[in-house]
Formats: structure tokens, sequence, C-alpha cells
């Protein structure tokens, strides 16, 4: 049985009612890493890992939620909407900016579930996020647009979940097409679609599976560095508003008035939505190898000028350096854990993924996982 099968056959029994069923992706980013906070670019793409949710109305104004994954059920009233603890915070900060925006809800039941791995950085929260926002949309005929709507699952996890995101996540995984990166200006939102053609190419992601604890205080850390660096340079050219203003040669000319670290820190940005653009260009003209040293130099500033990287990261990149069938590879994501991104050879799969996870447990003592994905269509409806 599928997921969406299984949400449609537990509503039932749960709900004695028919769902309307929502399919809501996950998301990678290819290249443009921490540049989003500083007005930069990203380039994003939805994956065929998702979360499915299905949707009914009830004639209330309280409203049913059943995680398949958890085995749980959460109640809360749309007249009395405020952050409580755990998943639910999710589903009622969309619930709550869709009302604060002057659409009118109704009670809802909903039953959601999917095969997203949970703390690999492929964004489940804003896929979980948008699938509500797009489902309530539907069931109520609100008529909002898509951006509309990932301004509200930015807005939940900004005022229920507590936690200051960006909205690369959230605007991937609502606006993805089948087989295309999508460039996000995150200053204007305004973006394009690049062709991801692999031919005879696919992303494996490896997931460390470790979390070291400095990422939160890490991440705010370089956010002032950043902020540091701008100021510093707008004392030498005052039109400056953000890093996604400063050129290498206007960064130099401030470079006395900063420590080496901030100095290092905004370079890499600068040159992050340089390789950027230029991953843009080898996408157009289909140049694989080019977009994998790109991958690799993503990497190499992330790990040594940005330091957001740990061993076990640096540890299966490197590994793949030597590897003729592996194109590229970087960490993708906040830092300090997670998953690295591959770009390799389809025929090599299998073996490139029985080497890579004896070397990482011959390491660390740990069991990675890898996860193939393909690119994949935005949030939207599905029949059975």
């Amino acid at each position: 049985m599928t997921i969406p099968e299984l949400i449609s056959k537990t509503f039932e029994e749960k709900y004695q009612e028919s769902p309307l069923i929502v399919r809501s992706p996950g998301r990678i980013n290819l290249i443009g890493e921490h540049t989003d906070y500083n007005g930069g670019f990203v380039l994003p793409a939805a994956i065929d890992k998702s979360i499915y949710l299905g949707f009914a109305k009830n004639s209330s104004r309280n409203c049913r939620v059943f995680s398949l994954d958890f085995q749980e059920e959460m109640t809360f009233s749309l007249d009395d909407l405020k952050p409580a603890k755990g998943w639910i915070n999710f589903v009622m900060g969309v619930a709550n900016a869709i009302q604060n925006n002057g659409n009118r809800l109704e009670g809802f039941d909903c039953v959601f579930g999917g095969d997203i791995p949970i703390g690999a950085g492929l964004s489940s929260s804003a896929a979980l996020e948008n699938g509500v926002g797009f489902g309530l949309n539907q069931l109520f005929d609100l008529q909002l647009e898509r951006l509309k709507l990932l301004k509200f699952s930015q807005q939940a996890e900004h005022e229920f979940v507590g936690v200051k995101c960006g909205i690369m996540d959230m605007f991937a995984s609502m606006m993805g097409k089948k087989d295309q990166v999508i460039r996000l200006d995150c200053r204007s939102l305004e973006h394009s679609y690049f062709p991801l053609e692999l031919g005879d190419y696919q992303l494996i992601l490896c997931n460390t599976k470790v979390a070291h604890s400095l990422a939160e205080s890490a991440y705010n850390q370089r956010r002032e560095e950043c902020q540091e660096g701008v100021s510093q340079v707008k004392k030498h050219f005052p039109e400056v508003k953000s890093l996604r203003d400063i050129s290498l040669s206007m960064l130099d000319k401030a470079k006395g008035e900063m420590s080496a670290v901030v100095y290092k820190r905004c370079a890499y940005v600068i040159q992050e939505n340089d390789r950027l653009i230029k991953t843009c260009e080898a996408l157009a003209k289909q140049d694989l190898e080019e977009v994998g040293q790109f991958l690799y130099g993503s990497h190499d500033g992330l790990s040594l000028d940005y330091e957001v990287s740990c061993p076990e990261l640096d540890f299966l990149v490197d590994y793949t350096r030597e590897l003729p069938y592996v194109l590229g590879a970087r960490m993708m994501g906040g830092g300090f854990g997670g998953c690295t991104l591959n770009l390799i050879k389809k025929t090599d799969k299998k073996a490139f993924i029985a080497a890579i996870s004896a070397a990482y447990a011959d390491k660390f003592n740990r069991q990675m996982e890898s996860y193939e994905v393909n690119v994949a269509d935005g949030t939207g409806l599905i029949n059975l």
C-alpha cells in the first residue's frame, strides 16, 4: 500500500470521510549555502520524498490532526490558537497565519505521514507547513496564490515554531518543478528555472547521522560576522545594504578595518554567489563536470572559510574526490551534520554506497544512511 493510500484508509477509518489528498515535497539545495540571509541567491529544488496529507471539513470550529508516523492525534480550536509543544505547531501556525490574514477557516480533520527522513536537512517541516496551507486553501476555496501560502509557512515557523528561518525551504517545496532547479533571489523573491538534465548521472545524499550542538550558536554568530563586514564596507560605499551588493575588491578596501575571521566569512558569501551564477550557466550548457567542480568549491569554502562543516561531512566529501565516477560533492544545509550531496554516475551507485558506508563506519563507528533523490514538482493535489 502506498503512503497516500494508507492516509486515505486511515482517514476513512478515523473520521468516516473520504479526504482530499495533498502531496508536499522536501527539498535539496544544489548550491548557494548561507547566502539566503545575506540577500543572495540559492539554487534549490523540490524532491521525490514528500509528506502526504488528507483533509476534510468537520462542521465545527475544532480541528483533529493525526500523525501517522507518531501514531498520535492532537486537537485544537480555531478560536484559541497559541503555540503548544511538538509537531502540532506546524499545523496551528499555518492555520493562524491564514486566519490573521482575513481568511475564514472552519473546523477540519487531517491525517498526515510521509517518507522524508527526519533530521536529514531535507525540510520536512516546510513540507508539512506548505501541505497544510495548500490543503486548507483547496478545502475552503480561499483562492490564495502559492507565494502567499509559502509566506504563511514561514510565518508559522517564526511565530509558532520559534525558528527565524529564511524563505528558501518553503519556496522550493511549494514552487518546485520536475527536473528543474530554482534560482531564487532571496532579496526580491524573483526566480527563474534552470534544467537539471543529469543524463547518466544522479544525485545521492549521504547522511552523517550526526547533529553537532554548535549549529544554532554558530548560525547566529555567522550572521553577526557578516553584518560586521557589511558595516565596515558601508563606510567606504554607503549605498551597500548587504553582502549581495559587495564585490571582492570592495571588501578588500575595508580589509584593514575588520578581523581576519570576518573577512573570510564575507569573502566566502561573495564567492558562493558567484559560484551559483556560474553553476546556472554550466547547467544551461549541460556541462555537468563544471557543475561538479563548483560543488567541491562550495564545500571547500564552507569548510575552510565559513567553518560550518565537521569531520564527518569533510570525510564524506574528501572520500569522493579520487573516485572517477563522482563529478562533485559538498555538504548541504546549515552545517555541523546532516547530509552531503553527491553527483555520481548511475552505473556506479551501488558500489559507491557500499564503499563509502563501510569507510564511514570504520572511521566513526557510526552508520550513515544514503538516499537517492530526483527533482520533482512542488506541493499539489493528488488523485488516488
